[in-house]
């Protein structure tokens, strides 16, 4: 059995993220989606919230499943019995960081593999970063999060504004 976890802060999630958790629902048998609780990024979502809103967004694609994490990404896939580790490149420019997390992994776990996935191309562009600035100056990112991403970009945003 195939597993791929998937890590990320996914601070907020996007359609991108989406899509490439789509697209690997249809190659692994399961996909453990690891939301980080990686406070260096200083989140604008807690833990619960972002774990909270990708349940929601991944409802209905029966071989995923959400979980929140605040050890080593090592050792929380191997905690899951994930063999692979997923991770998306929108630009060259993610390369070089990207293959140096997959060198240490392998490093710390020879049997873990790292699988890339490039974005669907109308979301290459797309960075939750990208997304918090355009919501937090009254842009309309819509088109870009699930419904519930939105919702609560509005309630963070409108309180902040």
């Amino acid at each position: 059995m195939a597993i791929a976890f998937y890590p990320g802060t996914f601070d907020p999630a996007t359609l991108g993220h989406i899509d490439l958790i789509r697209r690997a629902a249809k190659l692994f048998d399961e996909v453990i989606v690891g939301v980080a609780d990686n406070q260096d990024k200083s989140p604008l979502f807690t833990l619960v919230e972002r774990v909270e809103m990708l349940e929601v967004a991944v409802n209905g694609i029966d071989n995923v499943r959400v979980i929140g994490f605040n050890n080593l990404l090592i050792d929380c896939v191997r905690e899951q019995n994930a063999d692979t580790i997923l991770r998306g490149l929108r630009a060259v420019s993610d390369f070089e960081y990207e293959f140096q997390l997959a060198a240490m992994n392998r490093h710390l776990d020879p049997g873990i593999e790292t699988t890339f996935l490039t974005p669907s191309e109308s979301y290459a562009f797309l960075s939750s970063t990208l997304i918090k600035e355009v919501a937090s100056l009254g842009g309309d990112v819509s088109d870009f999060v699930p419904a519930q991403v939105m919702k609560a970009l509005k309630r963070v945003y409108s309180r902040n504004g």
